[in-house]
């Protein structure tokens, strides 16, 4: 799936170091791969253990896992949406990715310098909303201008709109994101072609220090009550501390790493599962001996759709999907042994897949 998650925060508060530990995620899941496909752009797989566990079970000649694209995005400044410092690159890097990761600094380092002179988790996150908001008050401001034409003539599709866009402006104006509207299924369309940079879903990091990977500290406290209104997952994680662990190779001293602070996994692992979460993403497996794969699709895809992502020719020849339940295939050991308990289901064109299916599609072209 071409979807991806934008990496944003002030300068100096840790995205560099976490966007380079996560691209060596590769050394939490063996062999897997990252790729960058240009400087700020990586291609990272989602650990599961689920294919893991599969692997073992069917023993085949290659594993693919499903990815999540990442990009690290320039530093933003105060002004950013008049086109200071990078302010232009910057807004446009995050209108071209499909929900944020902001980093905000909830750490005291004095060798660190903070570009405002002092640790405010809280003050760093309204900067950057000022910023987009901003930007997308300008943005409404030339769609509210048609509407208005149009609503004038007596139009009641464009007087819906205006009802709508106005909506949004409010809560923009009174320093709110867009994501905080209400927006009903009738308006979805409307939001959607809007576009607006603060209606994209979004995951507040908090950068801390060793001591407070576990638990978190004060300036996290300070985030979670900031956020409270945005239905925003907070996640916790030690960008320092992920470095040493991507420095490590072997995967006992890793485990050591971990146990000895506190954590049951790179915290990089949970940013990655929560990133393929926020673009609400979901797995399902193809299993045989030359390959066992995880494939990436959006949630609510049907079994056509999800065929078409392995080829288009699946979905438009699709006849039937044949599904088998990860418990169940997990439980049973095998292929052949879910089919002698009437485990596998055989599933037509409205078949919602579910994350974890382990499916085989009958086509004909």
């Amino acid at each position: 799936m071409a979807l991806k998650c934008g990496i944003v925060g002030l300068p100096n508060v840790g995205k560099s170091t976490l966007f380079n530990c996560l691209s060596n995620a590769k050394a939490q899941s063996a062999n897997f791969p990252f790729c960058t496909i240009e400087p700020n752009l990586g291609v990272i797989t989602v650990p599961d253990e689920r294919l893991n566990k599969l692997s073992e079970i069917v023993q085949p000649q290659n594993l693919v896992p499903t990815t999540v694209e990442i990009v690290d995005i320039a530093g933003l400044v105060k002004g950013a949406s008049k086109g200071e410092g990078l302010g232009n690159k910057f807004l446009a890097n995050i209108r071209e990715t499909d929900a944020i990761i902001h980093v905000l600094r909830c750490f005291d380092d004095g060798n660190v310098v903070h570009v405002d002179g002092s640790v405010d988790p809280v003050r760093d996150k309204e900067i950057i909303d000022t910023e987009l908001q901003l930007k997308d008050l300008e943005t409404i401001g030339t769609r509210v201008e048609k509407a208005a034409r149009a609503a004038k003539t007596g139009d009641k599709e464009a007087q819906k709109q205006m009802d709508f866009y106005n909506r949004v402006i409010a809560t923009l104006e009174n320093g709110q994101s867009a994501r905080t509207v209400e927006v009903e299924e009738s308006e979805e369309p409307l939001m959607k072609e809007l576009q607006l940079l603060t209606s994209k879903p979004i995951l507040y990091l908090c950068n801390v220090d060793e001591g407070s990977v576990v638990n978190g500290n004060q300036y996290v406290d300070q985030v979670k009550a900031a956020v409270a209104a945005e239905d925003a997952e907070v996640l916790i994680i030690g960008a320092a501390i992920e470095a040493d662990i991507a420095e490590l190779d072997d995967q006992e001293e890793r485990d050591m790493f971990l146990a000895d602070i506190g954590l049951e996994e790179p915290g990089v692992a949970k940013l990655i599962k929560s990133a393929y979460n926020l673009l609400k993403l979901q797995t399902y497996f193809t299993a045989g001996e030359k390959e066992v794969r995880a494939w990436t699709i959006k949630r609510g895809f049907t079994a056509p759709q999800a065929a078409g992502v392995i080829h288009t020719d699946f979905e438009k020849g699709f006849i039937r999907a044949e599904v088998i339940k990860y418990d169940d295939y997990v439980s049973l050991g095998s292929e052949q042994a879910v089919k002698e308990a009437g485990k596998l289901s055989v599933e037509g064109k409205e078949y919602i897949v579910q994350d974890g299916d382990i499916m085989h599609f009958r086509f004909n072209v």
